[in-house]
Formats: C-alpha cells, sequence, structure tokens
C-alpha cells in the first residue's frame, strides 16, 4: 500500500492534480533491474519508472569507466529529443525517490504490431528509415555532452561478449569445459573477430534497437529503452533489429532491408556505401551479437532467476549459423563451438 500511495502521489505531482483512487498495474519489464507501474486507465494514464536507489545510473550492461553523474534515460533521452527522435515525454522525475513519471506508450509494441504479417515490410521499412536518419543526424551533431559520445564498443568489450557466452552459452549450457588447446583457439578467434569489429568506424548507436524497445503509439514508431546507446558500427543496430532473437526474419526480406537503410542513408548523408561491404560487417557482428545473445539469456536464467528469455536461444543460434555461411573464413571456429553446441553445427 505504500508504494501505491507513493505511485499516486508522484504522479499527482507531475500532473498537478490528485489521483487518489487511480487503478495500479504492474507491467512487464523483460530482464531489466527497473520496475514500471501504469497509474490511471488510458486514455487518462501514466507510467512510471521505479529504479533500485543503489543502481540508479550504473548501466547493467558491460561498460568501462565511472558510473555517470547523470541518469542514462535522462542525459541520452535529452540528446534524442533534440534530434528530434520520439522518445516517451518525461512529466516528471525524483531521484531521491528513484521514480520517473513518463508518458504511458500503451501496449503495443513492434513486436505485438507485427503479429498477422500484413504491415511488416511497411513497418520494417519506417524502422529502418528510422534508424538511417538518426545515424546521419548523429554523425552530424556529435554531442560530448552525452553519454553515448564517452563510451564506445572497444575491442575489448566485444572481446568480454564473446567470452560471455563462451562461459554461459558453450561451458554453463553443455556442462563441459574445452580443452586448454581449443580455450587458446577460441580466445585467439575471438580477439580476432572483436579486433575487426573495433576497426570500424563508430557513431550513436542505440544498442538494442529491437522489436521490444520500438513501440507504437497511434501509428508513431516511438524508441525506448536507449540508456545504454554508445559509439558503435552503423550495422551494430541493424543487426538488433533484422537479427532479432524475438522476431525471426528470412535472408531476403534482411537483404532487402539493408538495401533499403542503405539507400535511405546515402539520400540523407550524400555518402556513398559499398553494398557488398557492408553486408559482410553485418554478418560477421551478427556472430558477435547472437553468440552474445545466446549466452546472456542463459546468465539470466542462472544468475537472475529468469527464464523467460531461454526460449529466444534457438533463433539466437540459428542466425549463428547462417552468418557462420556467409562467413566461411570463421569454420574452425564454428566446428569448434558446435562441439558444445550442436545447434551451431553446418
Amino acid at each position: 500500500m505504500e508504494l501505491e500511495a507513493a505511485l499516486r502521489d508522484q504522479v499527482g505531482q507531475a500532473t498537478g492534480r490528485p489521483v487518489p483512487h487511480a487503478p495500479i498495474k504492474k507491467l512487464k519489464g523483460d530482464a531489466s533491474n527497473r520496475s514500471y507501474y501504469r497509474v490511471g486507465a488510458p486514455p487518462e494514464s501514466w507510467v512510471v519508472m521505479v529504479m533500485p536507489l543503489d543502481a540508479t545510473k550504473k548501466s547493467e550492461e558491460a561498460t568501462k569507466g565511472e558510473p555517470p553523474k547523470e541518469l542514462p534515460f535522462v542525459n541520452v533521452h535529452r540528446y534524442l529529443n533534440k534530434l528530434g527522435v520520439r522518445v516517451p515525454a518525461i512529466l516528471r522525475y525524483d531521484e531521491p525517490a528513484g521514480m520517473m513519471v513518463i508518458e504511458d506508450l500503451s501496449d503495443i509494441t513492434f513486436e505485438s504490431a507485427l503479429e498477422g504479417g500484413k504491415h511488416n515490410e511497411a513497418l520494417y521499412t519506417r524502422a529502418v528509415d528510422l534508424l538511417a536518419r538518426l545515424r546521419v543526424q548523429a554523425e552530424k551533431h556529435q554531442d560530448p555532452d552525452c553519454l553515448a559520445f564517452t563510451r564506445s564498443f572497444d575491442e575489448d568489450l566485444y572481446d568480454w561478449e564473446l567470452h560471455h557466452f563462451r562461459e554461459w552459452g558453450l561451458e554453463a549450457w553443455s556442462g563441459k569445459l574445452p580443452t586448454d588447446a581449443e580455450r587458446a583457439q577460441l580466445d585467439a578467434t575471438f580477439r580476432d573477430i572483436a579486433k575487426q569489429l573495433a576497426a570500424a568506424p563508430r557513431g550513436f548507436t542505440h544498442r538494442d534497437y529491437q522489436s521490444r524497445n520500438i513501440m507504437v503509439k497511434e501509428g508513431e514508431l516511438v524508441v525506448i529503452d536507449f540508456q545504454d546507446a554508445l559509439q558503435g558500427p552503423r550495422q551494430y543496430d541493424l543487426v538488433a533489429l533484422l537479427r532479432d532473437s524475438y522476431v525471426e526474419l528470412d535472408r531476403a526480406f534482411v537483404d532487402a532491408m539493408l538495401d533499403r537503410y542503405i539507400a535511405t542513408f546515402q539520400e540523407a548523408s550524400g555518402e556513398r556505401i559499398n553494398a557488398v561491404e557492408f553486408k559482410a560487417f553485418f554478418d560477421l557482428l551478427t556472430v558477435q551479437r547472437k553468440l552474445k545473445d545466446a549466452g546472456r539469456f542463459e546468465y539470466i536464467n542462472r544468475v537472475k532467476g529468469n527464464p523467460g528469455f531461454l526460449v529466444s536461444i534457438p533463433a539466437s543460434l540459428r542466425y549463428v549459423r547462417e552468418a557462420f555461411r556467409q562467413r566461411p573464413e570463421l569454420r574452425g571456429l564454428q566446428e569448434l563451438v558446435a562441439k558444445y553446441v550442436p545447434e551451431l553445427a553446418a
């Protein structure tokens, strides 16, 4: 009852009018350590984000450096707003209480809007166009005050994520440890992949631009969960969207959407992009990102006690297997990891 009173009080202060009898519903929060509550009933409703007081500024993803002085959600939100990207309105942030009142975006995610398949191409085209234009604008308007420009996907972070898969997707999942020789091969190959990925030019990257982090409100696409944004290659958010562990897409459709991104980016920036090289890098990044996702889902199950993402591991592994086909120089890595994760076998 104390929590409910606090939630209603936050909304009352945010809106300037008390809501003493507003209904309260806890919303699904996925793997986050934040909790979300709907206060009121649509169309008169708001969402209150509740953050643990000891972790409001610390990223749940691997990052380097000191914790930021400002809440990352607020910091990156301000930058995206400045670029004209549709993000949820922040009505009130009570930092001492660890509570934020934000616009209620309804329950329609990009993922749920795809059900039935009738508007899939139109929706993906809009999401890809939004991403391309965001990237062009961000590359033109860099902001050192935005946290996303102070941290990046570097060689160490890519390598750490690949070893996250080794620890949770290969060792924990299979219940076996690689031999010393295999571990040396993994170490060398992972570091080589990390070096290749880190060598690419970097710019503003959402980091998790997928179907559950885009909302659909009154026909608009609204971007959420952007607090872990950093500097990364142009293809990174495309891997998150088009190699989404929650919505499987076939290669022909992915290629069409990659072509769309390249065309939109070129139109907005005037820069020419080599499509063959762009897609080859996309496939290498798919290997890294989706191996990490598979391991992360097992980690969330075993460490956080949340088995809800286990159902998405097979799709992640299928994406890796398909990307291996596009990058035959990684055959040795594929054969090694397939000994422990048979789903990755050619």
